[in-house]
């Protein structure tokens, strides 16, 4: 186990030293980015249902979805290239104008999630508990402002 989060760990590492995207269009990179967010939904909503009682707490399973979080939270970020603001997305235009604030939400959920991984691995259910509600809070925190309803 202990060898497939450092693998994961320097997994993400990696990815923010890639600067370029090798997207055809920006077709490709909201795809790119909604198959992320997709993603991370899912991680998120499992580890939220064991928390909120409403499927059995899994620590084992916990810990991988924090995991899977830590290493997605980077990926959808690299498809808000410009141009990506029209088509088929819930993206606001305003991410574009205010690109430095949307990219420090972004980093804040990142780490946010990578506290959520520490967390998991400690096993203390009440350290889990608050990470994940800071994660939850970054996740909305660009949503409310950068998002469609």
């Amino acid at each position: 186990m202990k060898s497939q989060i450092l693998a994961i760990a320097v997994s993400a590492l990696l990815i923010p030293s890639v600067n370029a995207h090798n997207f055809e269009d920006a077709d490709d990179a909201i795809d790119y980015r909604k198959s992320g967010f997709s993603l991370i939904r899912y991680q998120f909503a499992d580890m939220g249902a064991m928390l909120k009682g409403k499927k059995d707490f899994d620590l084992n399973v916990f810990q991988t979805r924090a995991a899977n979080l830590e290493a997605l939270a980077k990926i959808p970020h690299e498809g808000f290239i410009d141009g990506s603001d029209k088509g088929d997305t819930e993206a606001l235009a305003k991410i574009w104008s205010n690109k430095a604030d949307f990219d420090s939400k972004m980093t804040t959920f990142q780490e946010n999630a990578a506290k959520l991984s520490v967390a998991a691995q400690s096993g203390d259910k009440k350290q889990i508990k608050q990470a994940f509600g800071n994660t939850g809070k970054s996740c909305k925190g660009c949503h409310d402002m950068y998002k469609k309803d």
